[in-house]
């Protein structure tokens, strides 16, 4: 089992299948056939404030519907005279989500955390899924580079090593590919969330996403690690 204590002194990011950069526009490449993960790294330290005012409040914020809409909602659960930073934050990735999907549906979580949800490493069955962690700790996702597959099964036969496994930062936004994403030569992330319960952290997690299925997942896990199966998948 990987603790969180070893999760801290990993390897920075790197792997061929991932873009990652200081600007939103990193995002878009999530396209890219053998990009599965792009990751936008920013810095939220003026959101502090209101990220912990939120989090202590046990949010638990479900929206579905049109961007307007959506945004609508925020605004009245979250108040933009009592958060004006963090409403707006929200605004932009839900703007940014939009551009790179480019739906007009979508489903919003945002929610305080406290358990280790999706623990095991697995694909969700989605098209592109956004994550951001206010707080706490981020994703973790493995480099394709470091999958083992045999005669093309990328359901079966992943290796995963404890040094290659990397983390998105706190404040970091992240798309994910899915396994429904429409090219048939793509693939999808394999990930899985944090480990907090045994350390009582909590985070403030974002989840933006816009296919029905998904909230389910595919596991794709050696049999050495089949005690870490699960089939609960929001990370």
């Amino acid at each position: 089992m990987i603790n969180q204590t070893d999760i801290v002194h990993l390897k920075p990011s790197i792997g061929v299948n991932s873009s990652i950069g200081s600007n939103s526009s990193i995002l878009q490449n999530i396209h890219n056939r053998e990009i599965n993960i792009a990751i936008y790294d920013r810095d939220i330290s003026d959101l502090q404030q209101e990220i912990l005012q939120v989090q202590e409040q046990n949010t638990e914020l479900k929206i579905s519907g049109s961007f307007e809409h959506i945004v609508a909602e925020l605004d009245r659960h979250l108040d933009p005279s009592v958060n004006p930073r963090l409403t707006r934050d929200l605004r932009d990735l839900l703007l940014q989500y939009r551009e790179v999907t480019g739906s007009d549906q979508f489903r919003l979580l945002l929610a305080t955390i406290n358990t280790n949800m999706c623990k095991k490493f697995h694909t969700d069955i989605n098209t592109l899924r956004l994550l951001c962690s206010y707080s706490g700790p981020g994703t973790l996702w493995v480099a394709d580079d470091n999958n083992t597959k045999s005669n093309g099964d990328t359901s079966s036969n992943l290796a995963i090593t404890e040094d290659r496994i990397h983390q998105v930062k706190t404040g970091s936004v992240a798309v994910l590919k899915g396994a429904i994403y429409p090219d048939d030569d793509s693939t999808a992330i394999v990930h899985r969330s944090p480990i907090i319960e045994e350390t009582g952290e909590r985070r403030l997690l974002l989840r933006i996403e816009t296919d029905e299925l998904s909230n389910y997942c595919i596991i794709r896990i050696p049999r050495s690690w089949k005690n870490h199966l699960t089939q609960s998948c929001s990370s």
